[in-house]
């Protein structure tokens, strides 16, 4: 808990987990939705976001610069969309180097799997059902939760054929930015199913190359446009939710978290060695036969994972009850 909201620390710490947020994105498999739950900041960021409505708009129309500011959380979504576009940006430059390798591949999964893992624990201890039926009903929903995320996760990539038009790349941003705000829902995973992520992720690439300036900043307004609709109206519906079925929608939000696990097995057959780029592979998950060098790595990367998130949660506990 930062000890005061609009303090410039806090900033720095918002900054950092938009960073975080941005980072986790860009892998397919992970959420930012997912990160921003594990921060602490998830029903921050939906109020937020569900606060661009109509008394914002009056507050604009009056030119009330300091409630609008106010009403919108404005320097929060400033600093952690800073962090937030950053971590994209620089994330997208270095994925390609450690998911098309083997082993770095591997690990990085590994401790996404192993921080993933341990922070699902950690929201399902925030479930707290008042009653028998509530309880029956959090389980229920968590299992669904979890099913459809593993189904999810599991869908088959599209295989692009060309170019997407303007029309679908607005449309998979409204489709993609309802799943980075669910934790536990990958947006890239998302974006690789609808078969524009490679697409998207050659833009950064092609403006440090000096190439397709025009068509990617067009083609990255069009996207982000569908992600703003979209996003505004669907965290209206989530915050709705938070407020008046909050345990029910966290036993919700944590099954989605344990159901995408899947994806970040750190242990999967390569189907189509032939092919280089990760972007357009395709995996089976695989339980180990044996406990080796190759497979001894990601379960001590994973374990370590987990296990600083458990520290870090621990850590946090204990300085916010000695500020109380």
């Amino acid at each position: 808990m930062d000890d005061h909201p609009n303090s410039y620390l806090s900033d720095v710490r918002n900054v950092i987990r938009g960073l975080c947020m941005g980072c986790a994105d860009v892998v397919p498999g992970v959420s930012g939705g997912t990160v921003a739950l594990i921060l602490g900041i998830y029903e921050r960021l939906v109020t937020a976001i569900s606060h661009v409505d109509g008394t914002a708009i009056q507050h604009l129309g009056q030119r009330d610069w300091k409630q609008l500011a106010k009403h919108v959380d404005l320097r929060f979504m400033v600093a952690l969309g800073g962090g937030l576009v950053s971590g994209v940006l620089g994330m997208t430059l270095v994925v390609g180097v450690l998911l098309n390798n083997q082993t770095t591949r591997s690990l990085t999964f590994a401790v996404f799997f192993g921080a993933i893992f341990a922070s699902a624990i950690l929201v399902a201890r925030l479930v707290q059902p008042a009653s028998r039926m509530q309880t029956i009903r959090c389980i229920a929903l968590g299992v669904i939760g979890a099913i459809f995320a593993y189904w999810v996760s599991a869908l088959h990539i599209a295989s692009a054929t060309g170019p997407p038009s303007h029309a679908y790349v607005f449309v998979s941003g409204c489709i993609a930015i309802c799943a980075m705000i669910l934790p536990g829902i990958s947006g890239a995973m998302i974006l690789l199913v609808l078969g524009v992520y490679e697409h998207l992720t050659e833009i950064p690439r092609n403006f440090l190359a000096g190439k397709h300036i025009a068509e990617g900043i067009l083609t990255i307004a069009v996207f982000g446009a569908g992600c703003l609709i979209s996003l505004v109206l669907f965290s209206k519906l989530l915050r709705w939710l938070l407020s008046r079925h909050h345990t029910t929608t966290m036993a919700l939000l944590c099954g989605f978290m344990f159901g995408a696990l899947r994806k970040l097995w750190p242990f999967q057959h390569d189907r189509t060695p032939e092919i280089e780029k990760f972007k357009e592979k395709t995996f089976d998950v695989f339980m180990p036969q044996q406990f080796d060098g190759p497979t001894i790595a990601p379960i001590a990367a994973a374990l370590i994972a987990g296990a600083i998130v458990f520290a870090v949660d621990r850590w946090t506990r204990q300085t916010s009850g000695e500020s109380q």
